[in-house]
């Protein structure tokens, strides 16, 4: 992943809810913006479709975090999207892991992560917060584009597709069904809850 630095400068100039918002903490150009979401605790928040849940709970995942600057990049029309990647969860990136893929017989359990893109650069707001993980994450088995604010309901519903036709037909995957992987990712999901407490 690429350094929040590679992002335009510029300064939050809208009326929209997001800019506001920032606007209201003195906040006024799009890196301190990015700066200020970085630096906020990584953390679960209790409704992750409210755009705003960033500010309430002052904390966030990948998914709260990414939503509002991506929105930010939006209304103030800079070229910045939100994406959403399956990456491949193995020990080496979240301790305890292992226990996992021996108990599903896989080699790795692939886990949802957002992420914002800005031409060639990838930047993860949530690389260096306590989140979870021993290390960034650079591989993907699926990228996809998404809006920036994309709800629970649709992000699994693209996540499921992804698993679907893209990932479980791999080879290294040796024929695991929907279900085995749907359980792992629930019990990869729990460990990275613990993993940060």
């Amino acid at each position: 992943m690429d350094k929040l630095t590679v992002f335009p400068d510029g300064p939050i100039s809208g009326s929209g809810v997001i800019s506001q918002t920032f606007l209201d903490l003195k906040i006024n150009t799009f890196p301190n913006a990015c700066r200020y979401v970085q630096a906020l605790p990584y953390g679960y928040n209790a409704e992750r479709d409210d755009l705003l849940i960033l500010f309430k709970e002052n904390r966030g995942t990948c998914t709260t975090k990414h939503a509002v600057i991506g929105t930010l990049a939006v209304e103030l029309q800079l070229p910045i999207a939100k994406h959403i990647g399956i990456y491949p969860m193995t020990a080496r990136i979240v301790s305890g892991a292992d226990t996992i893929l021996q108990k599903y017989n896989l080699p790795y359990i692939p886990m949802l992560h957002c992420f914002l893109v800005y031409g060639r650069y990838k930047v993860d707001l949530t690389e260096g917060n306590r989140n979870g993980k021993n290390c960034a994450i650079d591989e993907f088995l699926y990228t996809a584009k998404v809006v920036p604010n994309i709800t629970a309901k649709d992000e699994y519903r693209r996540y499921r597709k992804a698993l679907k036709d893209r990932i479980l037909p791999l080879d290294e995957l040796g024929g695991a069904v929907m279900k085995r992987v749907l359980q792992a990712r629930e019990e990869g999901l729990a460990l990275l809850r613990t993993n940060i407490a």
